[in-house]
């Protein structure tokens, strides 16, 4: 068993700035992670920081922009957390040796993005997530920081106390992929959770083959509450064959949107008459699919990106990595013709329950990144919060967990949160686990001592991998597309009643399929194949609540529109969906919103652009 006071689960942008933070309070810091550091999915992103560094700007405005970006389902003590401390992060990061680009006079250039009222989004190039990975790396490196590379982490050593907010977590099992050995990991003062996205839950993402929800499945299991699942973020531009992210960065430069009629539709047909393509991504995203639904796309499936006008000069300078992605995986220079893009899965802004200092219901168990919801981007997020939320929130978690009193946190987590319960969702299916005993957590409250909860964890995860590599059944991918193609299908932009439910009957299917799930690869090591089967197990936890939460949210708000229900409901809506794992069943409860900030309280209204 390995020992150390922190346990940083996950080396993306969250983790690596989490180890450093916790490191900077003088704790003894590991980090687990399935990948290398410097290939965690972060790197793909290539936007960039929205931080407020400039005279006319501030960090009122960018809480004021993210809330309103949130469509007011956002909780203010988060937001603001966010808008005050990235400035400083950004500045850190320079400080580092982040290769940020820069005006002619020296200054850290900052470009428009969707929902901004100012331009504050830092960038380096079309590689601000790249370079944000190596120069926090590079810290890693220089303090000595454990990194335990190629540990794949399944589940967490939590005790089974009745109450999840009398749960304490421990540390967690990992299956060494050099050795084939499951390993435990005690963590004496706290385990962060920084494992990234879950966009394998669609066949059509930007994001990584990795990015499978491995921390929100496990912390779920183990009892904290999942929140606002059915907030899923679907970016405007993507490449149609493969999923690949075309940055917002082409349209803050200037990139303009084309029907296959040559109309620059988010003006031309009223989508967003004043902000046009720098409209929120969910605006446009939903603008998009009306032109092809209305037979105005091309080829029935995606319109056109267009940054000719820019000219070879600015395109070479501040946009070279499109160039390659469109020519490599589309044929297309853009340089001299337009780009094809359609909405693809992006960004998930619902996850584990937190508060702003990275906090979960249970004791010692932590969680920041896009794996988190605490929440900062309630309904949608605007293009360039994702990375100034991974280091924010990564640098809080990392202080807490290292002991930083960081004083009492104004957004509250556990059940004990809950105002309203949801008890008469129709489901056409029962959901959950079809083993009640099926869940991460210890057996029967007997093991409290830290050693043996992490040895149990151990024990419990080593019989499920031998019992998959000996059984003879299912393979996992089968169960993997038939769950991608049904949340595909009908958990998608838009989306209505039936066809939520036809999600749910395949996911129960899928569930009971996986009972008899096989490992084609007996090998112990290297054994990629058992790494995606118990990433499909997590898919499938993470789908369903996606599903349900979709389902019980009738009105349309942010990212989440409902055919039958194309309102905003204040009056109703107002509120956190919320679900639990009780004894292997999702239970669904609700929390307000928290509008009241640090000098003001942000009243709704309705968002254009």
């Amino acid at each position: 068993m390995h020992e150390h006071d922190v346990i940083v689960v996950g080396a993306g942008g969250a983790g690596l700035r989490a180890a450093i933070a916790a490191d900077e309070e003088g704790a003894d810091v590991a980090m687990v992670t399935k990948l290398h550091p410097v290939r965690s999915h972060t790197g793909a992103a290539e936007g960039g920081i929205n931080a407020a560094l400039r005279d006319g700007d501030d960090w009122e405005l960018h809480a004021y922009d993210t809330m309103k970006g949130s469509d007011y389902l956002g909780d203010a003590p988060a937001i603001e957390t966010l808008a005050q401390d990235a400035p400083e992060e950004v500045i850190q990061l320079e400080h580092w040796g982040m290769p940020f680009s820069r005006e002619d006079d020296g200054r850290v250039s900052q470009r428009p993005f969707g929902g901004l009222s100012f331009p504050r989004t830092t960038y380096a190039g079309a590689e601000t997530g790249h370079h944000l990975l190596h120069t926090m790396y590079e810290q890693v490196v220089k303090r000595g920081i454990r990194v335990y590379d190629e540990f794949y982490v399944s589940r967490l050593a939590v005790t089974d106390h009745d109450d999840p907010e009398n749960r304490v977590c421990h540390g967690c099992a990992a299956y060494d992929i050099k050795s084939g050995e499951i390993v435990g990991f005690r963590a004496r003062n706290g385990v962060i959770l920084a494992t990234g996205g879950d966009g394998q839950v669609y066949d059509h993402t930007t994001n990584a083959v990795a990015n499978t929800g491995d921390g929100p499945a496990m912390a779920y299991r183990a009892g904290v509450p999942v929140e606002d699942m059915e907030f899923v973020q679907f970016h405007p531009t993507t490449l149609p064959s493969t999923g690949v992210l075309i940055s917002e960065g082409v349209r803050g430069e200037g990139g303009i949107l084309y029907n296959s009629e040559g109309e620059r539709f988010m003006f031309e047909h009223g989508y967003a008459n004043n902000a046009g393509e720098l409209a929120s991504r969910d605006v446009v995203s939903r603008a998009e699919l009306t032109e092809v639904n209305e037979g105005r796309g091309t080829n029935d499936e995606y319109v056109y990106l267009d940054m000719r006008h820019l000219g070879e000069e600015r395109i070479y300078d501040r946009l070279e990595n499109i160039i390659h992605l469109a020519e490599d995986f589309e044929g297309v220079n853009p340089v001299v013709e337009p780009m094809p893009v359609k909405p693809g899965q992006h960004y998930h802004m619902g996850g584990i329950e937190t508060s702003e200092h990275g906090e979960t219901c249970i004791t010692g168990l932590y969680a920041a990144g896009e794996c988190a919801c605490a929440s900062v981007h309630g309904s949608n997020r605007l293009g360039g919060n994702a990375l100034p939320e991974l280091i924010v929130f990564g640098a809080r978690a990392g202080h807490h967990a290292a002991g930083r009193d960081l004083g009492e946190a104004q957004v509250p987590t556990g059940p004990s949160a809950a105002t309203e319960p949801e008890d008469g969702l129709d489901t056409p299916v029962e959901p959950g686990a079809l083993d009640a005993s099926d869940e991460d957590v210890a057996a029967d409250g007997a093991l409290v001592e830290p050693a043996e909860v992490v040895d149990y964890a151990v024990e419990s995860e080593r019989q499920r991998v031998e019992d998959m590599l000996e059984r003879d059944g299912t393979n996992h991918a089968e169960i993997r597309e038939d769950l991608q193609k049904a949340m595909t299908e009908n958990v998608n932009v838009f989306r209505e009643e039936e066809s939520l439910k036809q999600a749910l009957e395949v996911i129960k299917e899928c569930r009971e399929r996986y009972q008899n799930v096989a490992v084609s690869d007996p090998s112990r090591t290297f054994n990629t194949d058992l790494i995606h089967t118990i990433e499909t197990r997590n898919l499938i936890d993470i789908a369903e609540t996606i599903a349900l939460g979709a389902l019980a949210r009738d009105e349309f708000r942010g990212a989440h529109w409902r055919r039958a229900h194309q309102e905003r409901k204040d009056d109703e809506w107002l509120k956190h969906t919320m679900i639990s794992w009780n004894d292997g069943k999702p239970k669904l409860y609700y929390k307000p919103v928290v509008l009241e900030g640090e000098e003001k309280e942000y009243e709704p209204k309705v968002r254009s652009y």
